[in-house]
């Protein structure tokens, strides 16, 4: 890419952190005082996030569906977060697509470096969103992979072991796919608009998934697991492993929350795309991942978003003279490429799409 910054330094890979000194951790990974994670929160803060009941929703307008709906409208509201309980997707195809994550986070590093995310990409093996040799970088290691369409996927980035992945992260992918739609279907509703009109505006939307693999921190006070940001998407979807630590924290009123682990659910956040297409009613929301000392975790991450083709703008619907519109229009692959090309940093990305008052 024209102009990226490709001198980004030797990249440690934190699982092999593991075989030097267990308490030294690189300098590269140390954080500013200001940014380090606090050793206590409020634990009273995560009882509040949303948990959302998806059956309800999905048997019709009767009145267990607009209860449910007053609290999901709610949810993307006041939180931007939310957990969904019985939605539909096979727990064994959960728990399968966890072991073969892990499988292939064990593998030998010389394995997984036939992958390498290259500079100026998010594709493969390693750490992405890393611009300089003086960028702290996150205790993390990342595979990620374009699912749909067909244009997004890179082959030769697909790993071949374990043997059942690559089948597995499609059949995976396609059960998400259909969720995010009833989702986008449910923030239609919930808006007052015609259920289907984020499928009519967005189209094909294109899907990517982000596997994180978190080893344990011999120091978790003085690294963060992925640095706070917003994500791109429309809607991103996050599955946990059941035995994984509590990592997840999103920032509620200037305070980092913690996100606890529901059984069997699986946890939805609103995107920078569906904060402008609502002109601001339902926002994105900064979220990090903080590290643990003893246990090590692991999430699969989804993004569903439009397609790089697709324009976007706050919708007609949104903007009236007591709101007017807060974000110009963009066509959605130009923001993807500001976004993709820029190191995480809070909610700095939607930067590109704000007009200024």
């Amino acid at each position: 890419m024209a102009g990226f910054p490709v001198n980004v330094g030797h990249i440690p890979d934190v699982q092999e952190l593991e075989n030097g000194p267990k308490a030294k951790i690189p300098v590269r990974f140390v954080r500013d005082v200001n940014e380090r994670p606090l050793p206590t929160i409020p634990s009273h803060f995560s009882s509040s996030i949303p948990v959302i009941d998806l059956s309800k929703l999905k048997k019709g307008k009767n009145e267990e569906f607009h209860d449910e709906m007053l609290k999901f409208t709610a949810s993307c509201e006041e939180w931007g977060f939310f957990q969904i309980i019985n939605h539909g997707i096979d727990l064994d195809l959960l728990d399968k697509m966890e072991k073969l994550a892990m499988e292939f986070f064990m593998l030998p590093i010389e394995e997984k470096q036939k992958y390498p995310i290259a500079p100026g990409t998010i594709q493969g093996y390693g750490q992405a969103f890393v611009f300089s040799e003086d960028q702290k970088l996150d205790w993390c290691n990342m595979y990620v992979l374009g699912i749909v369409p067909d244009y997004i996927r890179v082959p030769k980035l697909w790993t071949t072991n374990p043997p059942a992945f690559g089948n597995t992260l499609d059949t995976y992918s396609l059960e998400l796919r259909k969720l995010f739609k009833e989702l986008l279907r449910f923030v239609a509703l919930s808006l007052g608009l015609n259920e289907n009109i984020f499928e009519e505006m967005l189209g094909v939307c294109e899907q990517i998934v982000r596997i994180n693999y978190y080893p344990p921190c011999p120091r978790p006070d003085l690294v963060i697991g992925i640095s706070p940001h917003s994500d791109g998407s429309a809607l991103t979807l996050l599955q946990q492993r059941k035995d994984s630590s509590v990592g997840l924290q999103i920032l509620k009123n200037q305070t980092w929350v913690p996100v606890q682990p529901v059984p069997n659910a699986l946890v939805i956040n609103i995107g920078d795309t569906l904060e402008v297409l609502t002109n601001g009613r339902y926002k994105s929301v900064e979220h990090r991942a903080v590290t643990d000392k003893e246990n090590d975790r692991l999430t699969l991450v989804s993004f569903y978003s439009p397609n790089h083709h697709t324009e976007v703008a706050p919708m007609p619907e949104m903007v009236d003279e007591d709101n007017p519109a807060k974000y110009r229009k963009y066509n959605h692959g130009e923001y993807f490429k500001h976004y993709v090309t820029n190191k995480l940093h809070g909610k700095k990305s939607l930067d590109f799409a704000k007009i200024l008052p």
